[in-house]
């Protein structure tokens, strides 16, 4: 490559950081919550881009904390363990075993494997669970299904699922302050003593309205929101994500991750973004670019 062609990489470096400055400078010292999942954590090139993203975050100013699921990893082990289990409207029944093996899949392989990650990307992560701390108290989550004969609902079991009921962020607080990288595995413990499964999604919503955060970013295996035409839906409100579930463009696991990101912006996340965990940097094409990369949701 000849030198303009080299002064002309340079130059677009310089202004995409131009760019990307009032950006740093309205954000420094907030927090970005990321749940971090899908395709994304089985392909180690797409794993790499994310950990360099997150310390590029903490080094611009950031505190960022991340939520991670293992679905796919959970049942993976469950499978060489032999372990059955069953799901019931897309939720694992999680009984002691399962749990167990959830715990250690979780809080353990996925937790770790994302702190080395971070580590080679130059940064310092803290790998813990909602039990740490005292973070997350769960209660079990309660369902109904319908039966389709008779018209009528019964509660279903779903054993050791839960929700967070409480957030105690000084655990994460003074992680970020410390000037590391909280990685959060998606388990509480119940005021019953169990251990509680809960779904990363939900966890990282959570927190998120919790720590008052300036971003929920829930990297998923779509680029987004999509409207009839596959064309991205950028803006969205509650009024929107309502109307678009009512008349069916929205359907299947879309409509609980919007339900999550409802929840975090009504109870104090400034801002929720579901994009393609699978583009590289999506993040901070999102954040630090004035085109955008998913959609975001506001309150209002």
């Amino acid at each position: 490559m000849g030198s303009d062609g080299q002064d002309k990489t340079t130059l677009t470096k310089a202004e995409t950081l131009i760019e990307a400055l009032p950006y740093f400078q309205r954000y420094a010292g907030r927090t970005f919550v990321v749940k971090y999942g899908g395709h994304a954590m089985g392909d180690p090139e797409a794993a790499r881009d994310f950990a360099e993203d997150i310390v590029l975050l903490k080094a611009v100013g950031i505190n960022p904390v991340v939520v991670h699921g293992g679905g796919p990893q959970i049942g993976a082990m469950l499978k060489k363990l032999g372990v059955e289990s069953s799901f019931i409207d897309g939720l694992r029944v999680t009984d002691k075993a399962t749990a167990e093996i959830a715990e250690m899949v979780l809080s353990g392989a996925i937790n770790k494997e994302l702190v080395s990650w971070i580590a080679r990307a130059g940064g310092k992560a803290i790998g813990i669970s909602g039990k740490d701390g005292g973070m997350v108290t769960a209660t079990k989550v309660q369902r109904t299904t319908r039966d389709p004969e008779s018209n009528i609902e019964k509660a279903v079991d779903l054993g050791f699922v839960g929700e967070p009921s409480h957030i105690d962020t000084t655990v994460l607080k003074t992680v970020s302050a410390a000037g590391m990288i909280p990685i959060v595995a998606p388990i509480g413990a119940g005021e019953d003593g169990h251990t509680y499964n809960i779904n990363a999604d939900t966890m990282a919503g959570a927190i998120a309205a919790a720590l008052g955060a300036a971003r929920l970013f829930l990297l998923t295996d779509v680029s987004g929101v999509l409207d009839k035409e596959k064309r991205l839906l950028t803006d969205l409100i509650p009024a929107d994500i309502a109307e678009l579930r009512q008349n069916g463009t929205i359907s299947g696991g879309m409509i609980p991750k919007l339900e999550t990101c409802v929840k975090a912006v009504e109870a104090g996340c400034e801002a929720a973004v579901v994009l393609d965990g699978r583009v590289p940097h999506a993040m901070l094409l999102e954040f630090f670019t004035s085109r955008g990369a998913g959609t975001l949701i506001k309150a209002q």
